[in-house]
Order: structure tokens, then sequence, then C-alpha cells
């Protein structure tokens, strides 16, 4: 389920002759037509106990009013019934999300490649059909996302008492939609809680486990999952009680908002944790023998379904990620203005603000050990540059060929043409290298990557294929130095770049141009970065193209956070349709539109507080 609101909003961009258009189901969301009479339920479970009322509720406020709450052993039941642990769920979703795309792209390809050209009569035609055809009241596609022996529940829409209550007879399609995507939040939420309560009672409550692991060992690798599964409970709990309230689900984003804002400050504790506690288990796994043998065989117990004991320790930081994105999913069917807009405006913000702590978190930690390893490594031909600083980080590092002069008289008879340099590119300085024995590198030149340009040559031959100019406008010297480098391939001489030049301009344009149409892929296999200047993709990110290669990479921004970095083009699948195109941007935008407002704000403060100390 957690692809439904995705897969909506790819949906709502396809515009053909049989669907309600998105504009009009959002300006008439949560309203009844005026022409149409809708059933209402009373006291009664069927909507022949409910017939049809003369004055019918005009608004969805009033409509709630007139529809009971279901038993909360109902909710319960529905939320025991839940058989997926949380990593079958999220790869069911993800997966399903990427196939409906796929659908859509083909089919939309599939009407314009097919539809003859300069003839309206068949469109027209169309037109008129429609209204002959049955009503439809359900604009939401059903798709079955826990099918399985142990779920017995798919949509919001199918369970037993919302089709006994009438209730689909009176919200409009787009209303449908967005309880779909709250229905989603909650009943992922009960997955993920099933699985992190099977990661404490299996496996960090184990007897053998306590007895193996020295308390510190323990807590390295464990971190305060205790307090995360507690939040969980008590956040599940709260959801469940909303959803008690009423059949149609009021909000969710304001609980959301609650428990970002106070209580989810666990995820940043455990996931700034991660570094050493993947090196832990790394080494717990080399050294003792006796934990490698429970691990394996408690892995087997038909309880974790298959799944690795890794896969359980990340949930926490796979949870806060995927949480904002289902906020996302409701910010984009909540009717614009309205107040559960901005609920879920604030929501997202938190939540984003969470995500951000963690990821920062993280870095910190690896960065730090990995700033003093580098430092370690160098020797300075030249006046000795600090290396670790809190505010620094490596970017890119790796050899390259320096062209020793590009003279005709120079042959690669008389003369090595390339020799070979090391480059450590930083967030803020550039130290230029060569590789001396004993894994050493001696510092030859240096300089601080704003005084930074790069430029690629034209028409370049066999021997200078892959080579740019590195210009260093102020080097170690305070002197104007200019480098002419060769890479291995085209890939990665555009790697390198971008990461000299950040804001070299692109092949595309950025989602920040808000322009409504770009190239655009969906990641359909997962990847790991490999190198600090790659990108890690999950399945069914919508990513803009930035550049591309001939050798299969591209340099990418993923819409839902702007994070830039380089991936394999086989990572991905291109949206051919501009339609889905245009609407993934524009919700985009949407969902972001909070951001530059704050933003300005925060510049404006940080401008009065300069004056202030001035």
């Amino acid at each position: 389920m957690e692809l439904l609101a995705a897969a909506f909003s790819a949906a709502c961009a396809v515009d053909h002759d049989s669907s309600t258009s998105e504009s009009d189901a959002r300006d008439s969301a949560g309203h009844l037509p005026g022409s149409e009479s809708s059933s209402t339920p009373g006291n009664g479970t069927t909507p022949e106990e409910c017939p049809a009322l003369a004055d019918s509720p005009t608004t969805l406020t009033e409509a709630l009013q007139m529809i009971h709450p279901i038993p909360a052993d109902s909710w319960r039941n529905l939320i025991e019934q839940i058989g997926l642990l949380y990593q079958e769920y999220r790869d069911k979703s993800t997966l399903q999300e990427i196939e409906t795309r796929r659908q859509q792209d083909a089919e939309i390809q599939g009407h314009e490649d097919g539809s003859p050209t300069g003839e309206d009569t068949p469109e027209e035609e169309e037109e008129e059909e429609e209204p002959a055809s049955p009503p439809q009241r359900r604009a939401v596609p059903q798709i079955c996302l826990l099918s399985n022996p142990h779920s017995r529940f798919n949509l919001w829409q199918d369970l037993p008492e919302i089709q006994s209550s009438g209730v689909l007879e009176i919200l409009q399609p787009e209303e449908v939609k967005l309880q779909e995507a709250m229905f989603e939040l909650v009943t992922s939420e009960a997955s993920y809680y099933k699985s992190l309560t099977l990661l404490v009672s299996h496996f960090v409550e184990n007897e053998r486990m306590k007895k193996i692991l020295h308390p510190s060992e323990a807590h390295i690798l464990f971190s305060n999952v205790q307090d995360v599964l507690a939040v969980s409970e008590r956040f599940l709990l709260e959801l469940e009680h909303r959803m008690e309230e009423n059949i149609v689900i009021s909000d969710v984003c304001d609980i959301v908002y609650h428990y970002a804002a106070s209580h989810f400050s666990v995820y940043i504790t455990y996931v700034s944790n991660q570094t050493y506690q993947e090196r832990t288990y790394k080494q717990l796994l080399q050294e003792k023998a006796a934990f490698r043998e429970l691990i394996a065989q408690l892995e087997l117990d038909p309880k974790c379904r298959g799944l690795p004991f890794s896969s359980f320790l990340i949930l926490p930081f796979q949870r806060i990620t995927r949480l904002k994105l289902l906020v996302q999913n409701i910010l984009k069917r909540v009717e614009e203005s309205s107040e559960r807009e901005g609920t879920a405006l604030e929501a997202h913000r938190e939540l984003e603000m969470v995500v951000k702590a963690c990821n920062e978190g993280v870095r910190k930690m690896s960065r730090t050990e990995q700033m003093i390893s580098i430092q370690k490594k160098m020797e300075f031909k030249i006046k000795s540059v600090p290396i670790i600083s809190h505010s620094r980080w490596l970017l890119k590092q790796g050899e390259l060929q320096q062209m020793s002069g590009p003279k005709t008289s120079r042959t690669l008879r008389t003369k090595k043409l390339f020799r070979e340099i090391y480059l450590f590119l930083f967030n803020d300085l550039l130290v230029i290298c060569r590789q001396i024995p004993g894994d050493k590198y001696q510092v030859f030149d240096s300089a601080s990557r704003g005084l930074l340009r790069v430029e690629e040559l034209e028409d370049q031959g066999q021997t200078l294929a892959n080579v740019f100019i590195l210009r260093l406008l102020e080097n170690a010297d305070d002197r104007e130095a200019t480098y002419m480098l060769k890479a291995s391939s085209q890939s990665e001489m555009k790697r390198w770049m971008t990461s000299l030049a950040p804001n070299r301009r692109t092949k595309f344009v950025s989602f920040t141009s808000r322009l409504l149409d770009c190239p655009q892929v969906q990641c359909v296999h997962p990847y790991v970065a490999q190198q600090p200047d790659e990108l890690t993709l999950e399945l069914a990110d919508i990513l803009n193209i930035l550049e591309k290669t001939e050798d299969g990479w591209i340099f990418g921004e993923r819409l839902h956070d702007q994070e830039r970095g380089w991936f394999p083009s086989s990572m991905t699948e291109e949206i051919l349709n501009p339609k889905i195109r245009s609407q993934n941007l524009k919700e985009c935008i949407r969902v972001h539109k909070m951001d530059d407002p704050q933003r300005s704000q925060n510049k404006d403060r940080r401008k009065l507080g300069s004056r202030n100390r001035q």
C-alpha cells in the first residue's frame, strides 16, 4: 500500500477522455455534486437501511457528522491482520508503484502514437459516448498490495465497513484518494511496528544473545531501539484512535507533526549510530563464532520470513525517510489553502528536519574518521594546509593523468606525455598530490574550491580524449595555475568537472528552475553509492536528469529531497510521457512551496543578527 498516493499522482497526470481532470477534482474535493442525490448512512449498516436523504450534506464536514464511527475492535483486528513484515510491505508497494508508472507511460504513449493526426471525429465520439457509460464512483484503481494468505484487506474503500456505510456515494474521487493515502500511512506504520517488535523480541531480548554480547557491544549493535519501539507504539495507538473516531479519516498529519516535533528525536540517536553499528556487526561476525551461529539460527526462524538480521537493524532509518514520502503523498491530495494542507506542510517540514538531522548524524561520524585517515597519509611539499575541520568533508578523490605539455615537438618517444597525479576534493578545498611509496601522498599544490574553473576541450583526437582543463585562479603560491587533465572515461571526466565546478551549467535544467518539463527517470533497481559524488537510489525514486554520458552514467536530482549525484543509467527507466513528467514536477513544487520563503526568512534573520552584533 505504500505506493497508492504516488500511483494516484501519476494517474492524475494521465489526460485521456475517460478521466476527470485533476483540477476539477481538486476544486470539488470534499463537496457533493449539487445535482445528484447521495446516500447518507444513518444508524444502520447498509445503504438499504439508510435511504437517500432529501437534504444531503453539502460539505465533507457535514457528511462526517452523519457517519458513525467504527468500533475500536474492528480497527484493532484490522491492524492485527497485517501479515506482512515492513520489509515485505515496502518492497511490494514500491515494485507496484514502478509497474503502475510503466503501465501509464505505455498506455499514454500508445494513445498518442495510435491517434489519427488531423482527425477530431473519433475523439468527439468518445466524449459523446462517455455519459452513456455506467457512472464511475471510484477513481482509484483496484490494486491489491497486501494480497497474501495472511492479509485480508487491500484498500480503504474495500473495507467491509466502508462498503456498507454508503460513504463512497458521498465522497468525491479526490477525497477517496486522500483517504487511501492517510490509510496507507497508518497500515504501513502497523507493519513497521510488527517488524520492530520482532527485532526486539526475537533478537535483542534473546537470552543467548545477552550472554554472548558484552553490554557495550549490545549497546552499539542495538542502540536505543527500545525507545524507538516505544515511540512507534504510542504513535500507532494515536493513529488508531483517530481512525476509530470515524470511518472517514479526518486527518493524520497533525499527529505526525506532534510526534515529529516532540518524539522522533529517538530516530536521530539511532540512525547516527549507524556507522559504529555496521562496524561492530561485521567485527562480531568475524571474531565471535557463537554470535555468528546464533544469528544464522535466528534468521532461519519462520517468523523472519527469510529476511536477514541486517534488514531489521536498518528499519528505523528506512521508516523515517519513508514516512516523509507518505506525508508528501497526502500533501498532494489535500485541498489547496485548506487547514489540512497547513497541517501536512507543518508535518512535512518537521519530518524533513528529522531526516536531515539523521543524515548529518551518520555523515558526521564517518567524515571525522575519514578526515583523520587522509591527514595521516599526506606529506606537504608546499606550505602545510590543515585538513581536519568540523566543517570539511570529502567530495571526491582519485587518480588523473596530467599532461606534461601539449607541444607538437614532444612525442611519446622522447618524453611521457602524461604523468599520474592524485586529487583530493573537499567541499571547500582542492589538494593536488602525487602518490609515493607507503600509501602516502605528496602534496604539491592546493586551492580553494571557490577559485576553481573547468573547461572541456573541443575537437579532441584520440590522444586528447576525455581531457579537460582545470584552472586554479589562486593556488598555494598565490598565483594562477593551469592543469590539463585526462580521465579514464567520459563519465569520469564529467564527474570530475561537475564536482570541481558545482555551479557549472549542466545539459538539462534542475528542479529549482521551476520549468515544468525535464528528462526524468524512475529507479527500478536499488543502488548504493560507491563514491562520495554518487547518489544512493531507492526503488521508485523519481529523478530529473541533469547530465548524461555515453558510457552509461547519469547526473540526477531527486525530486523529493533535491539531493544530487551520479548513478548508473542501468538502475533506472526513463519516464517518456511529458504529462507525467510535468505532473511530477508540479507536485514537487507544491510540496516544497513553503521552503523558499522559509529560506529567505532565515537569511533575513542571519543578516539582522550580524547587524546587531556589529
